[in-house]
């Protein structure tokens, strides 16, 4: 008999009940705004930042509408100009070169590895062409961050990172999106915590913070933040800042809090699936498991896989046939966007040249989300449909 999967790889764990009172506590009040509070009430975003501050041992923290949006707030604050070029994964989603396209700057493309992460071979050829690097963790995978940021700093390069798939990952056990001068995450539904939509920039820089808060929106406000710098830093810069609004609201917020607090627990858990994944697949013909480095803590919401030199035919019949069982793959080969996936020479917007190299990769990139919704049985099942599909194509 065929083994059929019956789950679904978008439905959500509910929002945990703690997180449900307080998210009622602030409609009831009603003062959702970030900063419609009464004397001596702190506010529920000003307690996140804070917190999540505390969390990644960062000095300073901003909570905003998306994790889109603090990315290109990251950009503005460093000082990223109409025209500039900026560094970037060719393997990413689609908001990473959006953010570099919505300040108007130029995204040069660098090449990805077979493991995954940002190619530092060839990001070494091109770290003369500009002054920035959005460096995208693009579904957990971290890079040699050593490498990286050597590299970097020696080449006056800022590196911003977009940890949306990394928050409570690390390299070496530094926290993810603390070796660049700014980290950006992501609330939005389907990464680590969820708020529907949202996102967090944390650095140790008090200018680029200042900067940060009054690019969100903070106007005058910004002595209610309790993650943020002193208030003669924000007269050094209050002038010449632009209201950019994109402030996170309270009633997110509240719903995030109780979230980031059982993070530790939920990576466990994440981990626990991918790893039944993971031994489901290992040994499978044609198909390679992507192996992780001992000194990187990750966090497995996703699982990617790679089918190298297959055809795209032949990969668009595992996807298909993997499908037909329940079992929903993302192909990062496809020449059209498809959903969420998309791939460096489908955005249009910014130039790029081939690169037969990362080509290759891409091309044989399958890519699947990891619930917690699923059970370990779950996973297991999955894992053995991917397997049959994938040796029946290869064999075929």
């Amino acid at each position: 008999m065929t083994e059929i999967f019956t789950g679904s790889f978008t439905q959500q764990e509910p929002i945990p009940e703690e997180a449900v009172e307080a998210a009622l506590v602030v409609l009831r009040h009603g003062r959702l705004h970030r900063y419609n509070v009464v004397p001596g009430e702190l506010g529920e975003t000003a307690l996140l930042e804070q917190e999540f501050a505390a969390q990644t041992g960062a000095k300073y923290c901003l909570a905003v509408s998306s994790g889109g949006y603090a990315m290109a707030t990251a950009l503005r604050a460093v000082g990223v100009n109409p025209g500039d070029p900026v560094l970037t994964n060719t393997f990413t989603l689609a908001p990473v070169p959006g953010s570099i396209a919505s300040v108007s700057a130029r995204p040069v493309f660098v090449g990805v590895t077979e493991d995954l992460t940002i190619d530092l071979d060839d990001l070494e050829t091109k770290l003369d062409q500009a002054r920035v690097l959005m460096l995208s963790h693009m579904r957990g995978h971290l890079c040699d961050m050593d490498r990286l940021m050597q590299m970097c700093d020696a080449a006056g390069v800022t590196v911003i990172e977009d940890c949306a798939h990394t928050m409570g990952a690390a390299w070496h056990g530094q926290v993810s999106g603390r070796q660049g001068a700014i980290g950006c995450y992501s609330c939005q539904t389907y990464k680590h915590v969820n708020s529907g939509e949202g996102g967090l920039l944390v650095t140790d820089d008090e200018e680029l913070a200042a900067k940060a808060t009054m690019l969100s929106g903070s106007y005058m406000l910004y002595e209610r933040h309790l993650a943020a710098p002193g208030p003669e830093v924000f007269e050094r810069i209050k002038y010449h800042t632009p209201n950019v609004s994109g402030r996170m609201d309270n009633l997110r917020a509240a719903i995030l809090r109780p979230q980031l607090r059982d993070l530790d627990r939920q990576i466990e858990r994440w981990n626990e699936r991918y790893f039944e994944i993971e031994k489901g697949l290992r040994d499978t013909p044609g198909l390679s498991v992507v192996d992780r480095p001992e000194v990187e803590t990750f966090v497995g919401s996703s699982i990617q896989f790679l089918l190298l030199d297959w055809s795209a035919e032949r990969v668009n019949e595992v996807i298909q046939r993997c499908a037909a069982r329940g079992v929903e793959l993302k192909w990062f080969g496809g020449a059209e966007p498809n959903g969420f996936t998309s791939r460096y020479d489908s955005w249009r917007y910014a130039d790029s040249a081939p690169m037969p190299k990362s080509d290759r990769i891409l091309a044989g990139i399958v890519d699947m989300r990891v619930p917690l919704t699923f059970s370990l049985e779950d996973c297991a099942l999955i894992a053995r449909i991917i397997r049959a599909e994938v040796s029946a194509v290869y064999q075929s």
